[in-house]
């Protein structure tokens, strides 16, 4: 399987996030069916790990993502973006065969 890759960037924004959570706070990831174009992603803050996450760390910021999850997002950068239609965090998935123009729903 291949990783998911996690920015300097996207770390840094992360960080800045946590800073304001209880500590042990960590960005959990997931993808659910839904959206424009038929899967969506989630972005939650989590106080617990599961067994079977996929762990991801990067200066300091840690991502977690379920193993359904995982799945659907293999190979994909989370990066944090900054551009004319706002700050947000941005996955380039390259299983994904179409998104939308907000680019947090996407199809397989």
């Amino acid at each position: 399987m291949s990783e998911i890759i996690l920015t300097p960037r996207a770390a840094k924004r992360i960080t800045e996030i946590m800073g304001d959570e209880p500590p042990g706070s960590l960005l959990r990831i997931s993808v659910n069916g839904g959206g424009c174009s038929g899967f969506s992603y989630s972005f939650d803050i989590a106080r617990d790990r599961e067994d079977q996450d996929l762990v991801i760390e990067r200066d300091g910021a840690t991502v977690v993502v379920d193993p359904v999850s995982v799945q659907y997002m293999a190979g994909s950068t989370i990066d944090f973006v900054n551009d004319l239609i706002g700050q947000s965090f941005k996955i380039e998935n390259p299983l994904a065969t179409a998104s939308c123009g907000c680019g947090t729903s996407f199809s397989l």
